[in-house]
């Protein structure tokens, strides 16, 4: 008669181990070596072995006996696979599947499809908010058969696999006894019934392609990139679930001189050196259409950033706005006139420098006011 083996080595467990402990370790061996599952030739015998050393282990009073005198102070464990010390075989499926023994049927109401469609927005448009009319393909109910799927005059009727239930049960036997799985009855599909003159509009489904008109309401302050959720305007449900969402995915096209930040925007703006210099008026576009006057102060460096308050973007569903930041760039001229040169070398003889006719003007300059 071959040595049984020591009881925490067939689970795999320490010999201080806890009670969640062996019940963990037995639960994962016995679905890996169950019969039904592992068809080795070893596994009918090592699924006992795991059941005899679960039924001592997990009983505190044989465990302290078995501890004390090993095998021959318990006994003969139980080898059967009724028992599983309160683990019994539904718990180690349902454990297992995820769903126990029995199937789940299509016959129950199903929640509708999520959507998706793109918008594309003016810049000015996502700024300040509109509304737009989109339209969605998606599937509605067939108007010629009410959604029945039967041919007007005609009803569906029972389906004779199920007998209408839409399930079929098959009893199996185990070693562990008898269990009853459920499926779909794959005639009709987990509807219970079957149709014998489809509707010539849907062809029995009972739904037909269509296009669905949404209004949609544009926050003001959305970005590029954003989605607005339109609760209940995807797919209908099945058999009475509740329609899944529309989703519009939001693109913002450009606009031509203004750059966006979050909720504050950027306007690059240009100007010459006499007007860094002296300073100026200029006007500056904003997003609601007409310039704004923006005062440049004398001696402004290139970098600048002067901010214009409640000019950007608005807060997306809140109050208040973001700025208008006009970022100053003070551009060197290329190209001079004989008369900005002469005017030049004046400006640069006032800095203390005496300009040289063998150097370039960029060399000069940069003499006068430094830099690259």
């Amino acid at each position: 008669m071959p040595t049984k083996r020591d009881y925490y080595e067939v689970l795999g467990v320490p010999r201080n181990a806890t009670e969640e402990e062996i019940r963990k370790a037995f639960r994962k061996l016995a679905f890996q070596y169950h019969p039904d599952r592992n068809h080795s030739a070893d596994a009918n015998e090592k699924f006992k072995e795991i059941n005899e050393a679960y039924e001592v282990l997990s009983d505190p009073q044989r465990r302290r006996e078995y501890d004390q005198f090993g095998h021959q102070g318990v006994g003969a464990a139980s080898s059967g696979f009724g028992g599983f010390g309160g683990f019994g075989f539904d718990e180690i499926f349902e454990t297992f599947f995820g769903t126990g023994t029995r199937t789940t049927t299509s016959r129950r109401a199903q929640r509708g499809a999520d959507l998706r469609v793109d918008l594309r927005l003016t810049f000015e448009e996502a700024v300040f908010g509109c509304e737009k009319t989109i339209e969605v393909p998606r599937w509605e109910q067939c108007d010629r058969c009410a959604g029945t799927g039967a041919e007007p005059g005609t009803q569906p009727s029972r389906c004779p696999s199920c007998n209408g239930t839409g399930e079929i049960r098959r009893v199996q036997q185990s070693i562990i006894g008898q269990f009853v799985s459920v499926t779909i009855c794959e005639r009709c599909h987990g509807e219970g019934r079957v149709i014998l003159t489809p509707c010539q509009e849907c062809r029995g489904s009972g739904r037909v392609r269509a296009m669905h008109r949404v209004l949609v309401t544009v926050p003001a302050g959305i970005d590029d990139g954003q989605q607005i959720r339109l609760a209940g305007e995807g797919e209908p449900g099945l058999r009475g679930g509740p329609a899944g969402d529309l989703y519009v995915a939001v693109s913002v096209a450009p606009h031509p001189s203004l750059k966006r930040q979050g909720v504050d925007l950027i306007y690059d703006l240009a100007i010459n050196v006499a007007q860094a210099a002296l300073g100026d008026e200029v006007e500056v576009p904003t997003p609601e259409g007409p310039p704004v006057r923006v005062r440049i102060p004398a001696g402004t460096q290139s970098g600048r950033v002067i901010r214009l308050a409640g000019r950007g973007v608005p807060h997306l569903r809140s109050s208040g706005r973001g700025d208008l930041l006009v970022r100053v760039r003070v551009v060197i001229p290329q190209h001079l006139t004989d008369e900005q040169r002469d005017l030049f070398q004046k400006l640069a003889r006032t800095f203390g420098h005496e300009p040289h006719e063998d150097r370039g003007f960029f060399e000069k300059f940069k003499d006068v006011f430094g830099g690259d």
